[in-house]
C-alpha cells in the first residue's frame, strides 16, 4: 500500500518531501534535539497510510527508525494519541510483552504539521494479506495465531502499577466510556445514512455489564496485522499501533479481536479488503473459539460469555471503517483499497445487532 511519490532524500537541498511529511524541517527537529539520529542524509518511505495512523520508515545514514503520526486531515479526538503510544511501549519495554524501543516524541504540530514519535525499527513482517498468510499452512498459521494469543495474555498479566501505568486510565465505568466515546466519533464521522447504527449503539448502552475484569491494560485494536512476526520460527517480535491503548476491561480486547477474526474474517466480503484480507478462519486459521481456549489457558482473566464485546467490537470497528471511509472521501487517505472500507460498516452493524441480543 505504498504510495509510489512518498520516498525522498534530503541531499542539501529542500527534498520533495512524503505526503505527512516535511523532511526538511523533521532534519532540522533531530539536529538539534536528537543529533545522534540526524547523521548523514535523511531518506522516509510511508510503509502503512490512510487506514489510522501513518507510519513511515525512515533512514538516518546508516540507521533504520520508525516515524508514527497522526492521518492526514479529518483526525478524531482522543483517537489519534501519539503521547499515549510513546507512554505505553516505553513502559513495557521490560516487559514480557514486545515492543518497539522509543526513541523519542514531539509534541509540537509545527515540525512537520502533527505530533510525532520515533521508535526502533524491530524485524519481522505484518501479516495482512492472503499472499502472505497462505504460503503458510495449516501448521505454522495455527502456531501464529497461538503465538497472538500467548501475546495478549501477557499483556492483560502485566500489573499497570509495575510498569508505571496506574494513572494510565480510569477502570470503573470504562465499558460504558467506550460506548460513548464512540458514540461521539460516530457524530463526527457520519456523512451518510447508517441503519441500524444508533440502535446498536443504545443496545449497548442498554445491556453494558459491571466489567469484572477492569484494570488491566488493554490494547484497544489488538490483531494479526498489528503484529511484527516470523513465521520460520513462528513468533511475534512487536506489538505495533498502541494509539488506543488504556487500563480497561481485556474482554474488550477479546471482543474486538473475534470481530475482525470470525466477523470479517470468516467473510467473503472481507476477501482483499485492508483491514480484514488475511485474518481469520476464512483464510485458514483457527475458529476464534480455539483462540479464546487459548487464552484463558495463559490468563487468569475470566474470559466468560463474550457475546456483548463482540457486539461492542463491531460497533467500535464500524465507527473506525466510517472514520476512513470519511476520509477517503476527502482524498486524506494514503495507499490502495480504502473504496472498499466503507462497505463493511454494513456487516458489522449486523453482526453486532445480533451478538447485542444474544443471552
Amino acid at each position: 500500500m505504498t504510495d509510489p511519490s512518498v520516498d525522498a532524500l534530503r541531499t542539501g537541498a529542500v527534498p520533495a518531501s512524503p505526503a505527512g511529511l516535511d523532511l526538511d524541517r523533521l532534519a532540522g527537529y533531530l539536529a538539534e534535539h536528537r543529533p545522534g539520529l540526524a547523521a548523514g542524509p535523511l531518506q522516509a518511505r510511508l510503509i502503512a497510510g490512510g487506514k489510522s495512523n501513518l507510519t513511515y520508515l525512515l533512514r538516518l545514514g546508516d540507521r533504520e527508525v520508525v516515524l508514527r503520526r497522526p492521518p492526514l486531515g479529518h483526525v478524531l479526538a482522543t483517537a489519534h494519541d501519539m503521547g499515549r503510544e510513546f507512554r505505553v511501549i516505553s513502559a513495557l519495554a521490560p516487559t514480557a510483552v514486545p515492543v518497539p524501543e522509543a526513541l523519542l516524541l514531539c509534541t509540537d504540530p509545527d515540525v512537520i504539521g502533527a505530533p510525532f514519535y520515533l521508535m526502533e525499527r524491530v524485524p519481522g513482517e505484518v501479516f495482512r494479506t492472503r499472499a502472505q498468510t497462505d504460503p503458510l499452512g495449516d501448521d505454522r498459521r495455527r502456531a501464529l495465531a497461538m503465538a497472538m494469543m500467548d501475546t495478549l495474555a501477557a499483556l492483560h498479566t502485566v500489573e499497570p502499577a509495575a510498569v508505571g501505568l496506574d494513572d494510565f486510565g480510569r477502570p470503573d465505568g470504562y465499558l460504558a466510556r467506550q460506548i460513548r466515546r464512540w458514540a461521539g466519533q460516530l457524530d463526527r464521522s457520519r456523512s451518510r445514512d447508517l441503519p441500524g447504527i444508533d440502535e446498536l449503539r443504545d443496545l449497548l448502552a442498554a445491556t453494558a455489564p459491571e466489567g469484572a475484569n477492569a484494570g488491566r491494560i488493554v490494547h484497544g485494536d489488538y490483531r494479526l496485522d498489528n503484529l511484527l512476526a516470523s513465521a520460520d520460527p513462528v513468533a511475534v517480535h512487536a506489538v505495533l499501533d498502541w494509539e488506543m491503548a488504556t487500563l480497561g476491561d481485556p474482554l474488550a480486547d477479546l471482543g474486538l479481536l473475534l470481530t475482525y477474526w470470525d466477523v470479517l474474517g470468516g467473510s467473503e466480503k472481507a476477501a482483499g479488503n485492508p483491514v480484514a484480507d488475511g485474518l481469520g478462519p476464512h483464510a485458514g486459521f483457527p475458529t476464534g473459539a480455539e483462540l479464546i481456549d487459548r487464552y484463558a489457558g495463559r490468563s487468569d482473566v475470566d474470559v466468560g460469555p463474550l457475546h456483548w464485546h463482540v457486539a461492542l467490537g463491531c460497533f467500535k470497528l464500524a465507527v473506525i471503517c466510517e472514520g476512513i471511509h470519511y476520509r477517503h472521501t476527502l482524498g486524506q487517505t494514503l495507499g490502495e483499497g480504502f473504496d472498499r472500507i466503507g462497505d463493511m460498516v454494513a456487516p458489522l452493524v449486523a453482526h453486532g445487532l445480533t451478538a447485542a441480543r444474544e443471552r
